[in-house]
């Protein structure tokens, strides 16, 4: 599904952010990404989504070499991937049904054709009651709750998911840990970036992928 060998990525005249970095992430697979602040768990959710270039080796997603995809097919690919945002990104215009909605709109499908996929999927992660609200009224649980079920609304086959319990009570995030894991047990392959030991804790069937120093250290 995914494939990293010898990435390299560097910023500039800078030394290597990433170096060396190796890895392989299976289909039906979860692991969890950390290591200390600034060790660059973003920086490599950002190349596998493409939103960066490796300065050097390979990506490989989805059987295709990434630096050989044209934008059409980088648009097609991402569509396979869902993200979930340390920071939301929900529009605060638009009601949480619009916003998990909005991939699938996007794609030009007609509203008759998901509705019932949103409202099901939305009871799912516990807002069935506030399909209507705003995000703006909404707490940061609720909110991350709803990040979470865009991401899932086209049932892709990778999740990566930034810090997404950083802005919750331990509570919640034990409950966001299991939407995962139910996830991955229904066939997703999920990838978690957290710096939080004791979400890692709860689940020690997940291979743990620690970034230090710029290299990736994979612990099964």
């Amino acid at each position: 599904m995914l494939t990293f060998e010898n990435v390299g990525l560097r910023y500039g005249a800078g030394a290597e952010t990433l170096r060396d970095v190796n890895f392989q992430i299976e289909p039906r697979s979860f692991q969890f990404l950390t290591g200390p602040s600034g060790a660059g768990k973003t920086t490599l959710m950002r190349l596998i989504i493409m939103a960066l270039r490796p300065t050097r080796g390979l990506i490989n997603i989805f059987g295709k070499d990434t630096a050989a995809l044209s934008n059409e097919d980088v648009a097609a690919t991402r569509r396979k991937i869902g993200v979930v945002f340390q920071d939301f990104r929900l529009l605060d215009h638009l009601t949480l049904y619009e916003n998990v909605a909005l991939p699938l709109c996007v794609l030009g499908r007609e509203e008759s054709t998901y509705r019932a996929e949103v409202i099901e999927l939305l009871r799912w992660v516990g807002l069935g009651e506030r399909a209507h609200a705003f995000p703006t009224i909404l707490s940061g649980g609720e909110k991350q709750r709803a990040a979470i079920a865009r991401a899932l609304i086209s049932q892709p086959k990778l999740l990566l998911a930034d810090e997404p319990t950083g802005n919750v009570d331990p509570t919640l995030a034990r409950r966001i840990l299991r939407l995962f894991i139910e996830l991955h047990r229904s066939g997703t392959a999920v990838i978690i970036a957290t710096h939080d030991l004791s979400l890692m804790d709860q689940y020690e069937d997940a291979r743990r992928l620690v970034l230090a120093d710029g290299r990736l250290h994979i612990f099964e």
